[in-house]
């Protein structure tokens, strides 16, 4: 078996109009499906956060990565009447996804227009982080989170690939020490950030020796200038989001 714990991230949108009464009875069905996933070890950690009409799903998935042919060939080799899955718009496993493990709120959700299928929930690439996992047992809480954290921030047109670079140079370079479960993903100029409370301080290479070059560069192209700041976020680059619910394996315990 090669399983492997999947970090995903997805944002959803809801419809106009929809009740408060519907949401909170469709996310206690959704929290009694997360958990049940939690107890057969298919979830780890699965976090929903709101934003208006935006939802943003943070979880930790266990599952087996597929094998992925291109789309081409497997045209020619279908002969079925089986779907042909989507090119890059989503991680290919055997992973549980949003519209199965959020079922519930399926009817509340607006449609997202996809290269063959439209979606309920749109992949959030993943871009930053400070470990990696290896194994339930590695990445493991030692205690149960005081905070489960959600924040979001948007940034500039013309500083979009900027920030990417950087970040992506930081995880790669990783001696910058950060929260062994933060982790920031990206959808158009959105950026979506999970961390937890208190903080479990580590760097992707593991080891205490060196000094970040890539954060000198970093602070030198004026970090500030590359986010638009909104009035909820009171000046921060992040603002933080109200849980719609945030549960880890921890809690059973």
């Amino acid at each position: 078996m090669n399983a492997r714990i999947y970090r995903l991230h997805y944002r959803g949108q809801l419809k106009e109009d929809v009740s408060e009464e519907a949401l909170k009875e469709a996310t206690e069905q959704c929290v009694a499906n997360v958990r049940q996933a939690q107890k057969t070890g298919r979830v780890l950690t699965a976090a929903l956060y709101r934003s208006e009409r935006m939802l943003f799903f943070y979880y930790e998935a266990v599952g087996e990565p597929l094998s992925v042919t291109e789309p081409i060939l497997m045209v020619q080799a279908d002969k079925s009447q089986e779907k042909i899955p989507e090119s890059g718009e989503d991680v290919q496993t055997t992973c549980l996804y949003p519209d199965e493990l959020l079922a519930a709120l399926n009817p509340y959700l607006q449609v997202w227009p996809g290269q063959r299928d439209d979606r309920l929930w749109v992949h959030m690439y993943h871009i930053y982080y400070h470990q990696i996992p290896k194994s339930v047992e590695q990445w493991s809480r030692a205690t149960r989170p005081v905070k489960r954290r959600g924040r979001i921030a948007f940034l500039r047109d013309g500083k979009l690939f900027s920030y990417t670079y950087f970040h992506k140079a930081i995880v790669d370079e990783g001696l910058l020490t950060g929260d062994k479960y933060q982790s920031i993903a990206l959808h158009e100029n959105i950026l979506f950030s999970y961390f937890e409370e208190p903080k479990t301080m580590v760097n992707v290479k593991n080891d205490d020796i060196g000094e970040s070059e890539v954060i000198k560069e970093w602070l030198a192209v004026d970090p500030e200038s590359h986010f638009i700041h909104m009035p909820e976020g009171q000046g921060e680059n992040f603002m933080f989001l109200p849980a719609v619910f945030a549960i880890g394996v921890e809690d059973f315990t």
